[in-house]
């Protein structure tokens, strides 16, 4: 659950300040991206785990909602996980996690939902469980050989290289990605030559998200920037979590991941024009339509 707190000014060590206004709003990687999933078409199931209270309810009834099927996911011991955000009045942000409940997302509750991982056909994850979760998680799908996508996010030190040659997409953003590959730089081709790391160790398609710039697929054929549309921004949160969503369906569709990137463009350039996480995504006849509209405007970089 995310609880937006906004202010003036950000408070100095040792002070107190009032705050405007409080919000509570849906949130996390994980839940964001089964929504956007779901609200753009997707049968989507989430393993996950929740606190025994009103937030815990309240976000899985949410998720429910949108069709996305809530009937596996765990009630922990622990708090439902939370993000504090505190927003001053030129819109910078400081933001406490406290995991709570994502930490009991371990390996023996999938172990007893592995009837999901064996009638599913594709797999995302994120990274705000356990890594032994997780890589349980991936090592279990690629032994069903499902199509298995890595986001991420927030992105680890170090992450163990035996998991990279499972992933068939991991899609970091510009930060995560030169975070993995232990790289600095801010261009294009710094973000090719981290990718290539990336595929050196395995993974088949790195797709890096950009922002404003659009994102950035790179795999052995080459290196392709797909432009995204031009928008007035209100809010970046979850946009990149309705990305991986809106392209996790496009995938399930049967589009190649060209055409998927194209589709997962054009609906985050929908979510940032709009404030909140979840309530900011796009449903699939918004995206259509927008999409329809933007098709001509399409330039794309050719492959290096």
């Amino acid at each position: 659950m995310d609880m937006v707190i906004d202010m003036a000014n950000m408070p100095a060590v040792g002070e107190t300040v009032l705050g405007s206004s409080i919000t509570y709003n849906p949130g996390g990687k994980g839940a964001n991206q089964a929504y956007a999933a779901a609200r753009l078409g997707g049968n989507v199931k989430m393993l996950g785990c929740v606190g025994n209270d009103e937030f815990g309810e309240l976000l899985k009834k949410n998720l429910s909602c949108c069709g996305v099927d809530v009937s596996d996911i765990k009630t922990g011991t622990k708090s439902t996980g939370m993000a504090c955000i505190y927003v001053d009045n030129k819109g910078n942000n400081s933001i406490v996690v406290v995991q709570g409940a994502n930490q009991e997302c371990d390996v023996a509750y999938l172990k007893a939902c592995d009837k999901a991982f064996v009638e599913c056909d594709y797999m995302i994850l994120q990274m705000e469980i356990p890594e032994e979760a997780i890589c349980y998680a991936i090592n279990r799908a690629w032994e069903l050989g499902k199509i298995i996508i890595l986001n991420p996010a927030p992105a680890p030190e170090k992450f163990p290289d035996d998991m990279y040659p499972k992933l068939d997409y991991i899609t970091p953003n510009d930060t995560e990605l030169m975070k993995l590959s232990v790289r600095a730089g801010n261009t294009i081709d710094d973000y090719i030559q981290g990718a290539k790391k990336l595929l050196d160790k395995g993974v088949r398609n790195v797709l890096v998200t950009l922002g404003e710039k659009g994102a950035l697929l790179i795999n052995k054929e080459g290196a392709e920037v797909f432009p995204t549309r031009k928008v007035v921004s209100v809010d970046t949160t979850a946009a990149g979590d309705c990305f991986n969503g809106a392209f996790l369906v496009a995938l399930s569709e049967g589009m190649d991941h060209k055409n998927a990137v194209v589709f997962a463009n054009a609906a985050s350039s929908i979510a940032v024009t709009r404030s909140g996480a979840q309530v900011s995504i796009p449903d699939r006849k918004e995206t259509d339509e927008v999409l329809e509209k933007w098709n001509n405007e399409f330039s794309k970089a050719s492959f290096e």
